[in-house]
This record gives structure tokens, sequence and C-alpha cells, in this order.
């Protein structure tokens, strides 16, 4: 389910039985939980499974009467009902996993039981995320509710716009809302998801307007996937230096051709890919004069760019991740006339 989805869930699922909501990282899992709880009025109170031994949640025994009884650890142990949240549970021991058994299906830990209208919340990441996740037995398992998160544009645009995130950044996933989140890799490298657009839209607000290139590519390479890093720096060499596609098409500036302009090369092929995408029709025989006179335009253009850098050519005429083609059949055939090496090198 989408964010927005979340809080009308928990409100109705929450209140009555555990939750655990699964999603990758870095795409507000914690954040919604915390503002779920603020907005019921709730204290909510944070245990990271990573950070947690059996102990911390079962206390220490101590004697009464002659007799030893366990002490829950103050952090649980409340007189007022709150929202116990139980970050990365799933990424916490088998041990630690065990001590949660009773607290998630009975609300209680030895003989102190949570304040009725206290309610508990689990999240966690997915193994398939290549995140620190442990198998959560199955005990636990069916002790819990089940939800799934998945980053969602519209519903990040409608926090980050309140939230006061760079312009830049705003504007660039306006264009490219596929950027906001992409899969983890399986290399320590860094990856898209809306929590790194939010430190690169910090770093953004602490340099200021005036910063410099090499710095701007390095804030980018640290926060985002490579590819995203690259088009979001070509994207801003545009805002920045007013280098657009539209001046290209009307042949007022060349391609760009520097070695140090790769960045803003492979922006401006994805953009004149997307631009393809949506002004050519599929039939040629009923495109209007000026369709024929902008096909005509791309294809000199294409030509252009593939002497410049036939992997930007390629990246234009691309299928699509299914092996379909993306742009209409017959510019790929008159393309193949003009420029038959960009096409036998699509096909391979």
């Amino acid at each position: 389910m989408t964010p927005a989805r979340l809080p009308d869930l928990l409100l109705h699922v929450a209140v009555v039985r555990p939750v655990f909501v699964w999603g990758a990282p870095g795409i507000g899992k914690s954040s919604l939980v915390r503002d779920f709880a603020a907005a019921l009025g709730l204290e909510c109170v944070t245990l990271v499974g990573t950070q947690l031994a059996a102990e911390d949640l079962i206390g220490v025994p101590e004697l009464r009467n002659g007799r030893s009884r366990f002490a829950p650890p103050e952090t649980i142990a409340r007189d007022e009902p709150y929202c116990l949240f139980l970050d990365e549970l799933n990424s916490s021991g088998a041990d630690v996993q065990k001590a949660f058994y009773s607290l998630i299906l009975d609300r209680r830990i030895g003989a102190y039981e949570l304040p009725p209208g206290s309610i508990v919340i689990g999240a966690g990441n997915r193994a398939a995320d290549n995140a620190l996740a442990r198998p959560m037995a199955s005990a636990l398992v069916n002790r819990l509710v089940h939800v799934h998160l998945r980053a969602a544009y519209t519903d990040w645009l409608g926090w980050a716009t309140g939230a006061g995130i760079h312009p830049w950044v705003l504007e660039y996933l306006a264009e490219r809302p596929g950027h906001l989140w992409s899969a983890p890799p399986k290399t320590e490298e860094a990856f898209s998801t809306p929590r790194s657009w939010h430190m690169l839209s910090d770093a953004l607000h602490s340099y200021g307007d005036d910063i410099d290139d090499d710095t701007l590519r390095l804030l980018a390479a640290g926060t985002l996937t490579p590819a995203h890093a690259s088009a979001f720096c070509g994207y801003l060499r545009i805002v920045r230096n007013r280098y657009g596609l539209e001046a290209i098409l009307r042949g007022d500036v060349p391609w760009p051709r520097a070695a140090t302009d790769r960045d803003l090369l492979y922006y401006l092929a994805e953009t004149f890919r997307e631009r393809l995408v949506k002004d050519l029709p599929r039939d040629k025989d009923h495109a209007p004069a000026t369709v024929r006179h902008f096909a005509h335009r791309a294809k000199a253009l294409l030509v252009e760019l593939a002497e410049i850098s036939l992997e930007c050519a390629q990246l234009v005429v691309a299928a699509d991740d299914d092996g379909a083609p993306v742009l209409p059949a017959w510019f790929l055939v008159e393309v193949s006339r003009d420029l038959p090496r960009l096409v036998a090198a699509r096909a391979a």
C-alpha cells in the first residue's frame, strides 16, 4: 500500500491488533508511525531491534516480599497509554524476537501489562532489499497483521511541499517521478530513496544556490543511484545555464560535446527520448505536417547525437525493460535507414 493509506489502516487495525509494516529502506516507515502516534496524542516509544538484548525487554529480577520477580524496564513500564514502536524488529536475534511474543500478543511483560489504549506497531526491511533482516519465527509472524509499504511519488510530494525540500529536488522529481526510489543495489553504494533525496535537499540548502559543479556531483553521487545522480546533475546544468532541449530542437545550440558535459548529454538524451515517446504518433499516415517535420528534425538530431556518443543515441531508441519497442515502429524503420549502426547496436 502507499504511505497515504497507512494511517487509516493503522487507525482501524493497530488499535485492536499489533501491526507489522514491511518496506524497503528509506521510504519513511518510521516517520509515518511517529506521525500516526502524534495524531492520536500518544507518545511514541521506539525500541530498535538491532540494539536490544532480551533482558532489555524482560527486565532484571528483583526481590519483593521474599519472592523474585522481573522488573520491566522503565522505557516500557508506563502508567499512561502510548505507542510502542518496534523498529527493525525482524533484524533482532532469535532470543529478542522470542522476548517480544507475550508483549505483542498479550500486551504483557511479566506482571506488567500495557495501559489500556496503548498500541503496538512493528516495522522492518525485507531480506530482498539486501538489508540486515533475519527470518522471523512463525510464532511471531502469526501474532502480527502484516502490511507492505511502497514508495509513492504523489504521497511524497504532498509531504515534501510543506517540508522545505529544496526547489531543485522538487522540480527534478516532478519531471522524473520514477527516480524517487530505486531498488537497493547488491553492492555497497548509494541508492535513491525518499530519505536520500531529503538528505541531498538538506545539503543543497546548507551550501546555497552558488554551489559549484564538482561539489554538486559529489553530493549527488553520495546520496543517489548513480544513474539518477548523473541525470540530476545534468538537469541542474540546464536549470543553472538555461541549456535546454527546446534550444537544441530549434537549432539555437548544438548537443554538448565537451567531456565535462557528459552528465548533461545523458540527461538531454533521456529528455529527448521522453519527448519522442510523447509527441510521435503510432501511425505516421495520419500525422499532421508539424509532426512529420518534428520527426524529420528528430532523425537529424539522432545522427548528430550518435556522432558524439553512440551510447546516448542508443538510449534514445532503446526498448523498455521487457524488450518491447518504446518508439513507433515507423520511426525506428526510418532511423535504421539513416543510421543503420545505431539500430544494429540496439538489436544486439
